[in-house]
């Protein structure tokens, strides 16, 4: 999974921020791995220089491999807060969108091994009856 971070002129976007954000990103969305592709994180103060309630907003961008991708937005008073609730709606929605798939590729398998079920099945019954016609 490839991780951006962007911030716009008002946010101090330096390699400290961009590393911490990174890791809180890739340690929230690691059972995610295999499935996405690319996680972009902008990171924006509303208000620039003014002070302002829930000016701190963050916008996550996930894609998945053969999907559209995920897009959810967050406003609170710290990056920190805009952060954590933007990554807490981002997995509800992977957890819906990507959870339904996994039940798909599950159901899918499932119904593959109850094929081989039944055919091993067959194959029993076809050797005990050649069995007892060797017995007999």
């Amino acid at each position: 999974m490839q991780l951006q971070v962007h911030s716009d002129n008002h946010i101090d976007g330096s390699a400290r921020l961009a590393g911490w954000v990174r890791a809180t990103v890739a340690s929230k969305f690691e059972r995610y791995d295999e499935e996405l592709t690319r996680v972009v994180v902008h990171l924006n103060d509303e208000n620039g220089n003014k002070a302002g309630a829930n000016d701190k907003r963050c916008q996550i961008e996930a894609r998945a491999r053969g999907q559209q991708p995920v897009s959810v937005t967050y406003k609170a008073e710290s990056l920190e807060y805009a952060l954590d609730g933007a990554m807490e709606k981002l997995g509800r929605a992977l957890a819906h969108r990507l959870g339904k798939q996994r039940s798909k590729r599950l159901g899918a398998n499932r119904e593959e091994l109850g094929d081989v079920v039944e055919r091993d099945r067959l194959l029993e019954e076809d050797f005990l009856a050649e069995q007892q016609l060797l017995t007999a």
